[in-house]
């Protein structure tokens, strides 16, 4: 399953999992429309949608993961360190579910700014 992440300055697609249940439960919801959040080098938002924490949910990981932060029913995108990353890792905010992964550079994500309105929709199934 992929999806197109679109901000103001840019684009990214993305290949989630479709195995997982946090990515279709996000499936189902797009497209969908939100305002971009960020945190070091993480750009995060509200999806509206809410699910569980899964059991391989994960704190630290690759830049360029496609994560779920259940505890803000947001995306998080990380591309580097966060405030509280240890060194050069990835480091959310708490163990988050994760979708899958950026396809090419994540570093495309410096260019999204706290406030930017942020569209992802799918494209293909």
């Amino acid at each position: 399953m992929q999806i197109r992440i679109s901000w103001p300055a840019g684009h990214i697609t993305a290949t989630l999992d479709a195995a997982t249940t946090t990515a279709r439960a996000l499936a189902k919801a797009l497209p969908l429309a939100s305002s971009a959040c960020t945190w070091g080098e993480e750009v995060y938002f509200d999806t509206g949608v809410s699910v569980s924490r899964e059991t391989d949910a994960r704190q630290v990981v690759k830049p360029g993961t496609v994560a779920f932060w259940t505890d803000g029913d947001a995306l998080a995108l990380p591309y580097g360190p966060t405030p509280i990353s240890q060194g050069d890792e990835c480091r959310l905010a708490s163990p988050c579910n994760i979708l899958g992964n950026v396809d090419g550079d994540a570093g495309a994500l410096a260019t999204v700014r706290a406030g930017d309105p942020i569209r992802v929709e799918l494209i293909n199934e």
